[in-house]
């Protein structure tokens, strides 16, 4: 096969294509939420470690990281700032001195009530490209390939 029909080939390929489609979609959703978010003197992480907060509660700092994707070192960074904008505080666990839970502040709930229904109306303009059932549709599909790329590393 020639080097002009490998690349026509490639040119074709729903799985290359689907991925660089994601890729560019991801980008452009992602860049519209950060500018929306930093309106309010946030960043992303910031903003995902508060809401987690915010709608489930205390939680370990290590299962921050866990549950939004970010590295153990950077969940202190973010806590560190956070906590000196008081939107957050530390709380050490009383059975296990090895780990310390991370608690919204009034501040951070106040900031939060403030600034989520805002945010989620963005949300919904940055995604009314697509159907409510399309949206729906695309949740399912991307959930299948997640898992199987989940599978594909373990």
């Amino acid at each position: 096969m020639s080097q002009e029909e490998l690349y026509k080939k490639k040119k074709e390929d729903p799985s290359l294509k689907l991925f660089v489609v994601l890729s560019k979609a991801q980008r452009a959703i992602s860049e519209l939420v950060k500018d929306d978010i930093q309106n309010h003197g946030l960043n992303p992480t910031e903003f995902a470690v508060l809401e987690l907060l915010y709608h489930q509660g205390d939680q370990a700092l290590q299962k921050i990281g866990e549950k939004i994707l970010l590295a153990s070192g950077s969940i202190t960074y973010v806590v560190d700032k956070l906590e000196k904008k008081e939107l957050l505080k530390r709380i050490p666990c009383p059975n296990d001195r090895r780990i310390t839970f991370a608690s919204i502040t009034d501040k951070g709930r106040e900031l939060l009530n403030e600034i989520f229904p805002e945010h989620w109306k963005q949300i919904e303009a940055i995604t009314d490209g697509l159907t409510e059932e399309e949206k729906v549709q695309a949740v399912e599909l991307l959930k299948k390939l997640g898992k199987y790329a989940d599978q594909q590393q373990g």
